[in-house]
């Protein structure tokens, strides 16, 4: 009788051919949280149509496209960095604070975790590489930064239940100049970033030379 010998690869093997896509959400806004995901698809089970960069699609097909992420993705994870961290370490070390924990929830069942920018933080679970513009190139880091940015908004609707007057349903925290008005109006609420310069202003304190100096007013 004749044998067929497959050569099947172990879980290990298996795992080290994933990729955990890496994204983030909220380096630029003057309020409210960072928002870093993680998302690891299967390669042997079917796509997702319509991924894309989530700044290019519309609120509605971001959301529609979150449920089919976390139900189809063989592992993912947002990762929360509160105000209180940000300010605390700074904007940039709370990124890769952030993008280390998102991998270590991930790692189990992925051989490389893929960043959407230049940096590959220190530390990861598993070995990385940097992507610059990976949100458009590559699908795991479509699919990251869809969940991050679909977690943050919602956040944001949240602090504008508590703090209406700031308006972050509207530019969800970024420095646009109705945020720089309420700022100035109302002063800063607990979910201000006091390590961002506008926000040291409004407090008629100096900004500092590692005070972010961030204007971006992209809500999109």
């Amino acid at each position: 009788m004749s044998q067929i010998c497959l050569d099947l690869p172990t879980p290990a093997a298996a795992a080290s051919l994933r990729v955990a896509g890496v994204d983030e959400a909220g380096r630029g806004p003057l309020a409210g949280p960072l928002t870093v995901a993680a998302v690891v698809f299967d390669p042997a089970k079917p796509r997702i149509n319509g991924l894309d960069d989530s700044k290019a699609l519309s609120a509605e097909r971001r959301a529609f496209l979150f449920n089919r992420i976390v139900e189809r993705a063989l592992a993912w994870q947002v990762v929360v960095v509160e105000v209180e961290e940000i300010d605390r370490i700074n904007i940039y070390q709370a990124t890769m604070a952030g993008m280390r924990r998102a991998v270590d929830a991930v790692a189990h069942v992925a051989g490389l975790a893929r960043i959407d920018g230049n940096r590959v933080p220190k530390g990861l679970a598993c070995p990385g590489e940097a992507w610059i513009g990976g949100d458009a190139l590559d699908r795991s880091i479509m699919a990251a930064s869809i969940l991050a940015k679909v977690t943050r908004d919602r956040l944001m609707h949240q602090l504008h239940a508590q703090h209406p007057e700031y308006g972050f349903d509207q530019h969800k925290g970024y420095g646009t100049p109705a945020h720089l008005r309420a700022l100035r109006q109302h002063g800063p609420c607990p979910h201000h970033r006091r390590s961002f310069a506008p926000v040291r202003t409004a407090l008629g304190l100096t900004p500092t030379p590692e005070a972010s100096p961030e204007l971006a007013t992209t809500a999109a």
